[in-house]
C-alpha cells in the first residue's frame, strides 16, 4: 500500500483523542424544508424497467443504465434513490469490499475511519445546500450494512469526496485520463467535437452498472451526467445549452482537510452555467483540496478551455491561435508553470506521454468526427504505434476506463460508450429530444438513437483480448506469489509473459519473484527485459534498474 496511506492511517489513531472539531460535522443535517418530501411509489415492470411518474430507470440492449429524474432537490434525490436503490448497495458493496483490499486489518479500518471522519469535518462546509439536500434524499434507500463507517446521509456525503481522497492519497495510482477537444478546421463539419477517457479504477464490479442520468432540475439547466448509482457528481456531463464538463486529475500534495469535491463543482457548473465566463465564474467560488482541470466545452462560445483547479490557485488555459484542445493529468497554464507538484507529474508520470500520443493521434486523423474520435480514444498503442502492452498506462486506453464519452454540444448530442471498458458500442443520446417537454415521451424505453451508434471495437472478438482477460486473472495470482511468498510453477510464468509479452509488468513481477526466492540470475535476466520495454513512469524504470542492478550484484554478473 502507498505510504502516504500509512501515515494517515496512524494519524487517524492520534486523531481519535482529539474528538473536537468534529462533531458539527457529524451532526449536521441537510435542509428540507420547502422541498417536496412525497416518498416515490416506483412502479417495477421488470428487473431493468422501473418508473414513478415522469421518472424512469431503464437498462438498455448495450447493459447502460438509463436513469431519467426531474424535480427539486429533495425529489430529485428521493426519485433518484427509490429507481437506483439496488444500484446504489451493490456500489457501496463493491467499493467497501475494495477498500478492504486494500486495508484487510480490522484495526487499520478503524483507524481509517476515524481519518476519514477527521478528514471530512469540514466538508459539510464547502458543499451547496441544494446538494446536501440531494443526497440526504439519496441516502434514505443506502444500506444499513454499512453503518459502522458512517451513517447513511454521511456516508453518501463522504463517497463523493472519495475521488478527492483517493486521488490525494494514491498520488494518480486510480486516474489516468485523456481528453480533447476540436472544433473548425479541426472537426469534420467545424462544430466543436469533444472526447475523454475516465481511466477511474475501483475494482471491475464498480465499473459494473454504469449510470447515464438524465436531470432536470427545479432551477437551472437540464442535464446528462455519466457515473454510478448515488453519485449527483459530474465527472463527465453535458447540459441542455451545450456546456459539458469533464475532469482530469493533476498532481497534488496531502490536504489536511477535505472542502468543496471536484465532482460537486463541476455538477455546479453543469447545472448553472451556460458558457465558459459562467463555468470560471462558478469555479472562482469554490475551494478545493486536489489539483483538477476541468475542461470545459462550450456550444454559445464555440470553444473549450481548461479550468484549472488547485488548492491554492486557479488559471484558464485558453487555445486562441488554434482549434485544438488536449488534456491529460498536468497543467498547462502559466499559473503552473514553476509549480513544483507540476514540474514532477510531467517528469515522472506517464501525463506527457499520452499528451504527445495524442497530438500524433489528432495530426493522423485530420477532421476528426465521432466514429474517429471513438477509434481514437480505444487506441492502445504508443508513440508512432509502438506496442506498450495491454493495460499499459501511457496508452490512450488503458483497458480499465469506467467510462468512455464523446460530445458534440452544438447539436445536444453525446456517445457513451458500452462495457467491456469502453470497447463496447457507444450509444448516442440526443438531449433536445430527452429534455424537449414535461413528458419525455420515453418513460421507461432507452432513450439511445439507433441510426446514430457507433459499433463495437472487433478487440473484442480477438484471441489478444482475451488473452488479456486471462492475463489480468493471472496477474493477480502473481501478486498473491509475490505477497505470501508462495511458490509458482515454471509452465504458469511462461504463460502469465506470452498472454501480454510487450508489457514491461510481465518481466518485472517474475524478476522480483525470482529476486525474492535467491534466483539472482533469473531475476536479472528478467530486469533486463523489462527494461527493453516502454516502462510507464521514471519511477517505474529507476526502480527496475535498482533491482537490475542488485540482482547482478548477488549472482556475481556484469
Amino acid at each position: 500500500m502507498h505510504k502516504r496511506l500509512y501515515i494517515l492511517l496512524w494519524l487517524g489513531a492520534a486523531l481519535q483523542l482529539v474528538a473536537c472539531g468534529t462533531y458539527k460535522s457529524v451532526h449536521n443535517k441537510p435542509i428540507l424544508e420547502g422541498y417536496n418530501a412525497t416518498p416515490p411509489v416506483v412502479v417495477q415492470y421488470s428487473d431493468t424497467s422501473f418508473s414513478y411518474k415522469n421518472n424512469f430507470l431503464v437498462k438498455n440492449r448495450q447493459q447502460l443504465w438509463e436513469l431519467y429524474v426531474e424535480g427539486d432537490a429533495l425529489q430529485r434525490g428521493l426519485i433518484n434513490g427509490a429507481l437506483t436503490q439496488d444500484l446504489i448497495k451493490k456500489q457501496e458493496g463493491s467499493f467497501v469490499k475494495k477498500v478492504d483490499e486494500l486495508v484487510p486489518s480490522k484495526f487499520k479500518q478503524a483507524l481509517l475511519r476515524q481519518f476519514l471522519k477527521w478528514y471530512n469535518r469540514k466538508l459539510y462546509l464547502n458543499v451547496p445546500e441544494e446538494y446536501k439536500t440531494e443526497i440526504y434524499g439519496i441516502s434514505r434507500y443506502s444500506s444499513h450494512e454499512f453503518d459502522n463507517i458512517a451513517p447513511p446521509y454521511l456516508r453518501s456525503l463522504y463517497l463523493h469526496g472519495a475521488h478527492d481522497i483517493g486521488h490525494a492519497l494514491s498520488d494518480l495510482a486510480l486516474v489516468g485520463c485523456t481528453s480533447f477537444a476540436v472544433w473548425d478546421d479541426k472537426s469534420e463539419d467545424g462544430l466543436l467535437l469533444l472526447a475523454r477517457n475516465l481511466d477511474f479504477y475501483a475494482g471491475d464490479e464498480f465499473a459494473e452498472n454504469k449510470l447515464v442520468s438524465f436531470v432536470k432540475p427545479e432551477k437551472g439547466y437540464p442535464f446528462m451526467s455519466v457515473s454510478w448509482a448515488g453519485m449527483i457528481g459530474t465527472l463527465s456531463g453535458m447540459n441542455l445549452q451545450g456546456l459539458t464538463v469533464t475532469i482530469n486529475a493533476g498532481k497534488s500534495d496531502i490536504p489536511l482537510v477535505a472542502k468543496t469535491p471536484i465532482s460537486l463543482l463541476t455538477r455546479e457548473i453543469l447545472q448553472y452555467a451556460k458558457n465558459i465566463d459562467e463555468a470560471v465564474a462558478i469555479a472562482k467560488k469554490r475551494k478545493v483540496f486536489v489539483s483538477e482541470s476541468i475542461m470545459v466545452g462550450s456550444a454559445n462560445d464555440h470553444k473549450a478551455v481548461l479550468i484549472e483547479v488547485s488548492p491554492n490557485k486557479l488559471d484558464v488555459y485558453d487555445v486562441p491561435n488554434t482549434s485544438q484542445l488536449i488534456c491529460t493529468n498536468h497543467f498547462q497554464g502559466a499559473a503552473y508553470k514553476d509549480d513544483d507538484n507540476n514540474r514532477a507529474a510531467i517528469r515522472d508520470s506517464h501525463s506527457e506521454y499520452r499528451f504527445e500520443r495524442m497530438t500524433q493521434l489528432l495530426d493522423q486523423n485530420d477532421k476528426i468526427n465521432p466514429v474517429k474520435a471513438a477509434t481514437i480514444m480505444r487506441s492502445t498503442t504508443g508513440l508512432n504505434g509502438i506496442a506498450l502492452g495491454y493495460g499499459n498506462e501511457k496508452a490512450i486506453n488503458q483497458l480499465l476506463a469506467h467510462h468512455s464519452v464523446i460530445f458534440k454540444p452544438e447539436q445536444r448530442l453525446v456517445w457513451v460508450a458500452s462495457s467491456p471498458y469502453m470497447l463496447g458500442a457507444y450509444v448516442a443520446y440526443d438531449l433536445n429530444e430527452i429534455f424537449k417537454g414535461q413528458d419525455t415521451g420515453t418513460t421507461g424505453k432507452p432513450m439511445g438513437i439507433d441510426s446514430l451508434l457507433i459499433p463495437e471495437d472487433p478487440f473484442v472478438h480477438s484471441q489478444a483480448y482475451w488473452d488479456y482477460e486471462t492475463f489480468r486473472k493471472q496477474d493477480r495470482i502473481i501478486d498473491r506469489g509475490l505477497e505470501d511468498k508462495k511458490g509458482l510453477s515454471v509452465d504458469f510464468i511462461k504463460e502469465y509473459q506470452a498472454l501480454n509479452p510487450d508489457y514491461w509488468v510481465v518481466y518485472y513481477k517474475v524478476g522480483r519473484y525470482y529476486y525474492d526466492k535467491g534466483y539472482y540470475t533469473a531475476a536479472r535476466e528478467q530486469f533486463k527485459k523489462a527494461l527493453t520495454k516502454v516502462i510507464t513512469t521514471l519511477p517505474d524504470r529507476e526502480a527496475t534498474q535498482e533491482y537490475l542492478n542488485k540482482a547482478t550484484r548477488k549472482s556475481g554478473g556484469e
